[in-house]
């Protein structure tokens, strides 16, 4: 089963943010659970294969001031794979001891894939729809790896767990990268 979790503060941005990657889910036929941020226990996030942490809206911070909601994903022994989008990227560094900046994007940009991220590499045309950026300091340098960029970081790969972070939005472009981590079999 994929626990997708919901970030969104009001309900109306839900159909933005979280149906369109339900839609990607179903067409694999896989197994879901949607579960706003709040709703988290120990052992919905258990009975997860794999998590999708979504994105929400262009205003919407309130998950800012809730992080430890998403505490499980320090823990030694969590290994299970993630996939946090835009505002989910922001929570993951933010659980790593990164830091965010002001930094905004809005619309498609065309970014190069350095390195190979969930099945996709070269230049691709991306979403992205944020206010927010991570500052590549030694903290995120330690624990993680720069897959593609603009003039911020736009994906990343946790160094040591099967943890990706997608500043865009995979959901409205690149669905296939969302496809390739929920069928894939993540190892570290």
């Amino acid at each position: 089963m994929i626990l997708l979790i919901n970030i969104c503060k009001e309900e109306m941005h839900y159909l933005e943010f979280v149906q369109p990657i339900i839609d990607i889910v179903k067409e694999t036929q896989t197994l879901y659970i949607v579960k706003h941020y709040t709703q988290l226990t120990d052992a919905i996030i258990d009975a997860a294969e794999k998590i999708i942490i979504c994105g929400t809206s262009l205003h919407d911070f309130a998950y800012l001031n809730n992080l430890d909601a998403f505490d499980f994903l320090q823990q030694d022994d969590f290994n299970k794979p993630v996939l946090a989008i835009c505002g989910g990227m922001q929570i993951l560094a933010l659980q790593f001891g990164c830091k965010l900046d002001d930094g905004q994007e809005i619309g498609l940009q065309s970014v190069l894939f350095e390195k190979e991220f969930l099945g996709i590499q070269g230049i691709r045309e991306v979403y992205c729809l944020h206010k927010k950026i991570i500052v590549e300091d030694v903290v995120f340098k330690k624990n993680f790896i720069v897959s593609a960029r603009t003039d911020c970081v736009q994906a990343i790969t946790h160094k040591e767990k099967p943890f990706y972070g997608t500043l865009f939005h995979p959901e409205v472009r690149n669905k296939e990268l969302m496809k390739n981590f929920l069928i894939a079999h993540h190892t570290r």
